[in-house]
């Protein structure tokens, strides 16, 4: 059954929260009394990782902005901490980042002076989705530097999208100074600026201003100045007193856009401009109320001075002829008619001069629109080659192709003339998301499938998605976003789709949708480092045992130099000792607690357990369910993250057993050859490692071979006794190395469980967390496949079936939500009549000879395992004269790769 709020499998219950997730396989068929454990883990300091280096840090792909969210010292650019103002974020970007700036006004004056790469370019962008970015429009601006309220500095690779700037008088809203490869893209630009709304100055070169909206109260809405080469104009909307101005700038190019002026120029070439582009704009210079000019020779519409019509080029372009001002001011000499123009120069041919059919829409403090009515002549006639053209138009939205217009353009022959296409109606369709195929284990793949009532060129348009760990949402062009999380699990996307840009028109956003898929994580394991010991007062203040009911909370800011931020789980081995009485000990990840038991123990006993435990808001949790008091210890073993080695699952292999030969000598080391089982280039292995007939008591440490003996312990046992335990050790040139402490003999079994490593190895598998969830319990029934409540039998064996994610919202997640490979499970034997071994493996396979709990009649016995699943079903096999409990307590589970 699904629980329909978190898309659940449900059996028992479900902890949120928190998390014991374990690496474990059985020790081979071991079995027979084992005496109560009092040997002491040796209290030992804590040591650095040595085993594998520690991630580099990466430079994250945002800076954050929020006045709303930052906090009183400014911020730091996280998206926990944003900064204030976007000039604090413009002071310390680097190549290839996004400063992403959330809605507000930002009483500020914005110089850029860092430069990206044009591999790595700057981009500062608003979070638009949801309301507008507001900047400048203040009286203190008026005066400093230019009075520009955004100033491009000499830079280059620097990109400006979806901001609304309020330009003040005296000088343009923006300015491009001495700048090189700048692009200006989506913003509304609006004011009572008389100097216009961009100026590009200072020779600067490469610099794209598109898709503007402007209105301003006085002019140009662009200008270009001197000595600036190979500026690209396009896709913008401008309603001001002068249009665009290019001035001793070579190699410009004016395209795709829509330009209103209240009788002056249109768009105005002058100077030395050779090799200027002009193409498929629309121009009324009669304004929105298109009358008759009192100074019509102010009103031309395309100026191109002497000095710039060489190479020049003018076409598709559609002329409002109402203003009575000329057409066409070529080489000094104006042309009130198309045909006139064409015949003296050869331009033009493929001009309009009518009735452009436009509307101004919408109209608020903010935006207006200049629309096309139907039938209006700018409809499916434009030059689809012309050079700066783009793939979208003003508000993202793609090339239509209206079927009540005939195509008369070049290319698809349907786009329209100036900035803004017609469109039919949009239905956004459903999103998918899914885990991207050759990607690591977070890495993710969103598309949306919207469908166009009118034929289109290409799927482009204006989406945003926002996924599961970010604060906002992103805008794209087009239907689809890659995005890497930063934890395993449940990864969820949400979409929007708007016709309009997210301009805010008409209210709303447009459709908006969600979807999920599961994620997974690598592995990396670090040689054995103590964290915590509670007899040492390493990682507490004092050195009390902790109290009946007591819990200890272990801060994690990073692990092995990896921020919390981006760890999913970290693998401890932890230990109990010195209990005044029997219980058990919860780790966990939640404040709110816990159920499932993590070690069992009896008074005056020492017992480890391999566990794993998602790290949520950077502590852990160890908690004494017993009636006396503990004392703790906890040694890291590794963490997964979006990094590391995949996993393989391995029938269980018996790579070492001295019972066949030597015990291992008092304070002796063994050192292990895997090579021949494993492949060369595994980073770490799992291994149930065994101690069988200890002389005396002490403990066992598994450690890289080559490496000093870590300071930290896998095994604790006393004379006599037969105990295993998990272990996940790095491998190093093929060995591992097994360190006796203790002034006897001991016998040592270790069961090869699974590796980590490449992709090449075979080791393609990640692990995602669930649980701590109770799926079996013999003692109730529950979890149990054609069984009912009651232990199980001697030698009987009892089927389970593995809980995955299976759905969200109630809806199947299809083929993304993969079903477990190998399962992440505590076992747990209680109330055997007689000594004996459990062994988990994979359902209707035979059972193999290792085993993954001894246990002694009477006695509650655990284990850890990493069990193959078949058809996601686990079997258990109990491998004793008597009868048993047994309770499975899943903690995660690892999936194939995409």
């Amino acid at each position: 059954m699904i629980d329909k709020k978190t898309g659940m499998s449900m059996g028992s219950r479900w902890f949120a929260g928190f998390l014991v997730v374990p690496l474990v396989l059985g020790a081979g068929g071991l079995a027979g009394p084992a005496a109560p454990a009092n040997a002491a883990v040796p209290a030992r300091a804590a040591v650095p990782v040595t085993a594998q280096p520690a991630a580099q840090a990466v430079l994250p792909p945002e800076l954050a902005v929020d006045q709303q969210r930052c906090s009183a010292s400014g911020g730091t650019g996280s998206a926990d901490d944003p900064f204030c103002t976007i000039s604090a974020a413009a002071a310390v970007v680097q190549p290839g980042q996004t400063v992403l700036v959330e809605p507000g006004h930002y009483e500020e004056v914005l110089t850029i002076r860092r430069s990206g790469t044009p591999e790595a370019p700057i981009t500062f962008r608003s979070s638009a989705v949801r309301g507008d970015v507001r900047i400048g429009k203040v009286r203190s601006m008026e005066g400093p530097t230019t009075g520009s309220v955004i100033i491009f500095a000499g830079v280059h690779d620097v990109a400006l999208r979806d901001f609304v700037v309020e330009g003040v008088s005296g000088a343009p809203a923006v300015t491009v100074d001495g700048s090189t490869r700048v692009t200006i893209d989506g913003n509304g630009i609006r004011g009572a600026t008389a100097s216009g709304g961009v100026r590009i100055t200072g020779a600067s070169r490469d610099v794209t201003v598109s898709r503007q909206w402007f209105l301003i109260g006085g002019g140009p809405v662009v200008a270009v100045g001197a000595g600036t080469v190979n500026a690209v104009v396009v896709g913008n909307q401008g309603n001001s007193r002068v249009g665009m101005v290019v001035t001793d700038a070579p190699d410009t190019v004016v395209t795709g856009n829509t330009i209103i002026t209240t009788c002056g120029r249109g768009i105005d070439v002058a100077g030395d401009s050779p090799g200027a582009s002009i193409r498929n704009n629309i121009v009324a210079t009669a304004g929105s109320v298109r009358q008759v000019c009192a100074d019509p020779a102010a009103a031309a519409a395309i100026t191109v001075a002497a000095g710039s019509t060489a190479r020049s080029v003018v076409d598709h372009n559609l002329v409002d002829p109402v203003s009575g001002g000329p057409f066409y001011v070529w080489g000094g000499t104006a042309h009130t008619t198309r045909d006139s123009f064409v015949a003296s120069t050869g331009q033009g041919v493929n001009d309009l001069a009518t009735n452009p059919g436009i509307d101004i829409v919408d109209i608020n403090y903010w935006r207006s629109w200049i629309t096309l009515r139907p039938g209006s002549p700018a409809i499916d006639s434009a030059d689809g080659s012309a050079p700066g053209a783009l793939p979208s138009d003003i508000l993202g939205n793609p090339y239509s192709d209206d079927p009540s217009a005939a195509n008369t353009g070049t290319g698809s022959g349907y786009r329209d003339r100036g900035a803004w296409e017609r469109q039919g109606t949009l239905d956004a369709g459903a999103i998918d998301i899914r885990r991207a195929a050759g990607g690591g284990p977070l890495d993710t793949v969103a598309t949306i499938t919207p469908t166009h009532s009118w034929p289109v060129e290409r799927e482009e348009g204006r989406y945003a998605f926002q996924f599961g760990d970010q604060t906002v949402a992103r805008i794209s062009d087009v239907p689809r976003a890659s995005y890497t999380y930063r934890r395993a699990g449940v990864s969820c996307v949400s979409y929007y789709v708007s016709p309009n840009g997210f301009r805010r028109v008409n209210g709303g956003v447009g459709t908006t949708d969600r979807a999920c898929t599961v994620t997974g994580s690598y592995y990396t394991a670090v040689a054995p480092t103590r964290l915590l010991d509670t007899r040492t007062a390493l990682g507490i203040p004092t050195t009390v045992p902790v109290a009946a009911g007591g819990r200890v909370t272990l801060d994690l800011p990073q692990v092995a130099g990896v921020p919390v931020a981006d760890i999913s789980s970290i693998v401890l081995n932890v230990t109990v000792t010195s209990p005044t009485t029997a219980g058990f000990l919860k780790v966990y990840s939640s404040a709110t607690g816990a159920i499932t038991s993590s070690v069992n123990f009896v008074a005056n006993e020492t017992v480890p357990n391999l566990v794993t435990v998602p790290v949520r808001d950077g502590r852990i949790y160890l908690e004494n369910a017993s009636g006396g008091t503990v004392h703790l210890v906890a040694d890291l073993q590794g963490y997964y993250s979006a990094h590391g080695s995949g996993f393989a699952p391995m029938t269980p292999t018996r790579v070492l057993d001295t019972r066949s030969a030597a015990p291992v000598a008092p304070n002796g080391d063994l050192h292990v050859d895997l090579s021949d089982v494993l492949p060369a280039d595994v980073t770490a292995a799992i291994l149930n490692v065994t101690v069988t007939q200890p002389t005396t008591a002490g403990v066992l440490t598994v450690y890289p071979n080559g490496t000093p003996v870590p300071m930290a312990s896998n095994l604790n046992f006393v004379a006599g006794q037969t105990i295993p335990n998990l272990v996940t050790v790095p491998v190093v040139g093929g060995k591992v190395a097994i360190r006796n402490v203790s002034s006897g003999t001991t016998h040592v079994v270790a069961d090869l469980a699974g590796y980590f490593g490449s992709a090449a190895s075979g080791a393609t598998q990640s692990y995602v967390p669930y649980g701590p969830s109770r799926i079996a319990d013999s003692r109730t029934g529950d979890g149990l496949i054609d069984r009912t409540a009651g232990p199980l039998e001697k030698q009987a064996v009892a089927s389970v079936e593995a809980w995955y994610y299976k759905a969200f919202d109630g809806a199947d997640c299809g083929s993304d939500c993969p079903a477990p490979t190998a399962v992440v499970a505590n076992l747990t034997v209680t109330a055997p009549t007689t000594a004996g071994v459990l062994t988990a493996f994979p359902h209707r396979t035979t059972p193999p000879t290792a085993s993954n709990v001894n246990f002694v009649a009477g006695e509650t016995a655990s284990n850890l395992a990493v069990i193959k699943t078949r058809d996601a079903v686990i079997s258990l096999y109990n491998n004793s004269s008597g009868s048993s409990h047994v309770l499975v307590d899943q903690a995660g589970y690892f999936i194939a790769a995409a």
